[in-house]
């Protein structure tokens, strides 16, 4: 029993949780240099991220080949898995909603939403896929389109079925399928925290199934892993991130894209996100959020308009119907003749996504008390697939239209990924002016996710507290700065590279993890559900 609480965590009704409760039974807190650190998984994060730093800057050809072979074994192997799990989420997901499930409220019949419908919308677009559609937007159609890494089910590229499949495959990767993961570990986590009084970590998940040991080692090491995904997710992010916006820079105004640029990008993406935490959550991450989604809508409608504006309006419905069609040609698994690019973008998606669940889904349960888990699911899984198809149908058919009548530099195909986006909007109106904006977008959207990555991870490493330090939270923002900076430095492209395949084989054990938090939510969810009153004979 914890010595913090009388109750134990399921026993707690709504009003009765403490959330900045130490819950760790044996070991408290301990206060460093005025940070509050929950031991040892803030020692044991700290020091496995400063080893893998050092292993991969002495060892960055070693290391390389390492993490390759452990991302291909595990896209070679383990492709079935990834396709059941997700496919499993979606289904529990669906039950869920539509059930009488779907009507309890997280936090208590009595809570209240803590942000408008507007700015939470606008938070789980920023953590979750904000960067992901800017970058991808045009890019990933024209790919399918082009065959520049093979094509969806093997088609001939250049074809109306390629076309077609396109948008499909796009829309697949970031519609229901993956939004079901981050729905369930941030509904999971949601609900045991607002509804059952347990901290905001990922072992909280666990407690259906461990009871009480979610306090010893096996969360302890589930809270580690956690921090490692979040923290190299981001670093990873920003590195990659930072390419584009220079590759954006030098498009637009000649400047140098080397090294030099890019890790002042960083320490200004950086500096931003310190200055974004020291606000907290209310006056940071919100207030970059909601800038976030204007801005994108305005430059949304400007490709609209500027645009293939008949060939857009069309593909808002055809896409659609093409993504309901041909989800299951491309969930299944067996027998494919486009096996290198099933696994190369589809497997990858999967695991990618699973990968990233521990921090968009605790910073999307963050955020979320006070909403019916209805509501939760209904913004969460069908929000996202309509903004996919509004966004990669309008900056798709923008790019595919460029190819299809010879315009600009795309007919030529891809040289460079993080270019497309930019070589499609030099063929418009206004293409200087759009152009910035863009990389203002890319360089914002950055800023909410170092910021929203760094309360989550001081979430987990303060033992599940929602109000630690604010040197803490800065800590960790400046942590993903640096280790972004240092690989990009010592390790270069080659670091980034081995650093997202490491990313890639993280999702295999959090793909287990996601399968344990469908059946440990329903176990309590059904606590919530009222027992029949037998009446006496």
């Amino acid at each position: 029993m914890s010595e913090h609480n009388e109750k134990l965590p399921s026993e707690l009704a709504p009003e009765e949780s403490v959330y900045d409760t130490d819950y760790e039974t044996g070991q408290d807190n301990v206060d460093f240099l005025g940070l509050d650190l929950h031991n040892p998984v803030f020692f044991i994060s700290a020091a496995a991220i400063i080893t893998f730093i050092i292993g991969t800057l002495l060892f960055p050809e070693t290391a390389g080949v390492w993490l390759n072979g452990a991302r291909d074994w595990t896209l070679n192997n383990f492709d079935w898995f990834f396709v059941i799990a997700t496919n499993i989420a979606l289904v529990f997901c669906v039950a869920v909603g539509v059930s009488p499930l779907g009507r309890i409220r997280l936090g208590g019949p009595d809570a209240k939403p803590e942000f408008s419908t507007k700015s939470w919308l606008s938070m789980l677009f920023s953590a979750g896929v904000g960067i992901g559609l800017l970058f991808y937007g045009a890019a990933e159609p024209m790919a399918y389109y082009t065959d520049w890494f093979g094509t969806p089910l093997d088609v001939e590229p250049l074809t109306p079925e390629a076309r077609r499949l396109a948008f499909s495959a796009t829309i697949f990767h970031w519609g229901l399928t993956p939004w079901a993961v981050y729905a369930v570990v941030g509904l999971a986590l949601a609900f045991f925290t607002f509804n059952k009084g347990l901290p905001l970590t990922i072992r909280s998940a666990f407690y259906p199934l461990l009871g009480e040991r979610i306090w010893g080692w096996p969360g302890h090491i589930i809270d580690i892993l956690a921090v490692l995904a979040t923290i190299f997710g981001l670093a990873t992010s920003l590195g990659l991130g930072a390419k584009q916006a220079a590759s954006g820079l030098e498009f637009l105004f000649g400047l140098d894209s080397g090294l030099k640029t890019q890790v002042v990008i960083i320490a200004g993406i950086t500096s931003m996100a310190i200055f974004s935490v020291v606000r907290g959550l209310d006056g940071g991450v919100k207030v970059l959020s909601n800038i976030n989604i204007v801005i994108a809508i305005c430059l949304l409608i400007f490709v609209i308009i500027a645009g293939p504006t008949l060939s857009i309006l069309k593909g808002y419905g055809t896409n659609a119907l093409g993504y309901v069609s041909d989800t299951l040609r491309l969930s299944n698994w067996v027998g494919r003749d486009d096996k290198e690019w099933y696994h190369g973008w589809t497997i990858f998606y999967w695991a990618w996504w699973v990968s990233w669940s521990p921090f968009v889904g605790m910073f999307i349960a963050r955020v979320s008390r006070g909403r019916t888990i209805r509501e939760f699911l209904g913004a969460v899984l069908i929000v996202p697939v309509i903004v996919a198809i509004l966004w990669f149908t309008s900056f798709g058919e923008a790019a595919l239209t460029q190819v299809d009548q010879g315009v600009g530099a795309l007919p030529d195909g891809i040289s460079e990924v993080s270019l497309v986006l930019f070589q499609t909007l030099e063929n418009l109106p206004f293409a200087e002016v759009s152009s910035f904006v863009a990389i203002i977008l890319l360089l914002v959207f950055f800023v909410t996710s170092s910021d929203s990555g760094s309360l989550v991870i001081d979430s987990i490493t303060a033992g599940g507290k929602l109000h630690a330090p604010i040197s803490q939270r800065i800590f960790w923002a400046t942590m993903e700065g640096l280790v972004a900076i240092v690989l990009l430095v010592g390790g270069g492209s080659a670091a980034l590279s081995s650093l997202q395949a490491g990313a890639i084989t993280a999702g295999l054990p959090f793909t287990l993890v996601l399968l344990v938090c469908c059946f440990s939510l329903y176990q309590g969810l059904m606590t919530e559900v009222p027992k029949p009153v037998r009446k006496a004979s």
